[in-house]
């Protein structure tokens, strides 16, 4: 079947790409489609591959809605727009679950790479994305998503890649846990200081928008892992894929919504999202060594500042009443952070910090739930 699925996606290709080069690309949108889904079917079949299964199939789902926008803007009346909210508390619940009271603890333990990582997220990043909003040319509203993504906190998705790249998992939690509970009154001043010349911004309203995505729905997780943790295997097993369906069907809903904005400036939004990811990498690793701290612990802080939590972006950018336009690079950026953290977790995995002992061979990575 695997086998089947590389000559399908090798077919699909050629038959998209021949068709567009005799100008018929509108019509080469089936072929594009199958060509990703049976790609994304292919790496399942490899284990050297497999982690980047889902994020192909984000792919295939991202080209679909590029297609066919108005299957997935609403149905009979009804704004699929209207879920994100209620997806983005979900996947905190999420979070909440998979995280423990404990994790807060990790800064009595470490609090010079938690503080530094903290703080080096929060500064690197949104000046990162005011730069590149400053030069990108971009209409005002699409700029300020730019640098929206960089004044959001972390994912769940850093931690994933953190263990895989044998950098500090503590450390990784910590952080992701503190900068997540902070950003309701973190963002929203970052974006004022930062994006308030673009659009407008309502602080008050933005703390509260992030504060019941975030707090509200994080803290009834902490909640469920203390004291039903294990009573309810069904829900702590069905969480990671509710997760994954509920930021692949964002990433659709936004990219159906901004579908004339992406077509005119796509490529370059991808370039721009992908020096904004790359430069976070750069940066927060070099931070760390700035300051003297260990190999693992530098890893993870440039993990943990150049990975977003683009769904939680996309959620503002819902609450702000802007999502084909503010949303769009946060929809862009969540998908590319995670090949590029997939392939920064991989180098890495073969490449012990020198502080550590050299491990027995390992099965080759899988990655399944890096978002």
């Amino acid at each position: 079947m695997y086998k089947a699925a590389w000559i399908v996606a090798a077919v699909s290709l050629s038959v998209a790409i021949g068709m567009a080069l005799m100008g018929q690309l509108a019509s080469a949108g089936p072929f594009f489609i199958l060509f990703f889904a049976a790609l994304a079917l292919a790496f399942r079949g490899s284990e050297a591959l497999r982690g980047f299964a889902y994020t192909i199939m984000i792919f295939a789902a991202v080209t679909t809605a590029l297609y066919y926008p108005a299957y997935f803007v609403d149905l009979n009346g009804f704004k699929f727009s209207k879920l994100i909210t209620p997806l983005i508390q979900l996947i905190m619940f999420g979070m909440g679950t998979s995280m423990s009271f404990g994790d807060f603890v990790g800064v009595v333990k470490m609090p010079k790479g938690v503080i530094l990582g903290v703080v080096s997220h929060f500064i690197i990043m949104p000046l990162i994305g005011f730069t590149l909003a400053s030069v990108s040319g971009f209409p005002p509203e699409i700029a300020a998503g730019i640098i929206l993504i960089g004044c959001s906190p972390n994912g769940m998705a850093s931690n994933v890649i953190s263990y895989l790249a044998k950098a500090n998992l503590a450390l990784s939690i910590t952080i992701t846990a503190f900068s997540t509970m902070l950003a309701p009154f973190v963002t929203p001043m970052l974006m004022k200081l930062y994006a308030g010349a673009l659009v407008d911004i309502n602080v008050l309203d933005m703390t509260w928008d992030i504060a019941r995505m975030v707090i509200l729905p994080i803290g009834a997780g902490l909640l469920f892992n203390k004291f039903l943790s294990g009573k309810a295997k069904w829900l702590d097993e069905a969480m990671p894929y509710v997760s994954m369906f509920g930021i692949g069907f964002i990433i659709v809903i936004i990219t159906a919504a901004g579908h004339n904005s992406l077509l005119t400036i796509g490529p370059a939004l991808i370039g721009l999202v992908l020096l904004h990811n790359l430069s976070g990498y750069f940066l927060g690793y070099w931070s760390g060594r700035l300051f003297g701290m260990s190999e693992r612990d530098c890893r993870t802080i440039a993990i943990e500042v150049g990975m977003q939590n683009g769904g939680l972006a996309s959620g503002i950018a819902k609450g702000m009443g802007k999502i084909a336009t503010v949303g769009l690079a946060p929809a862009v950026f969540g998908p590319l952070m995670n090949v590029t953290g997939s392939i920064l977790a991989s180098w890495w995995h073969r490449r012990p910090p020198q502080e550590m002992p050299v491990p027995t061979p390992e099965p080759a990575l899988n990655t399944n739930n890096a978002l």
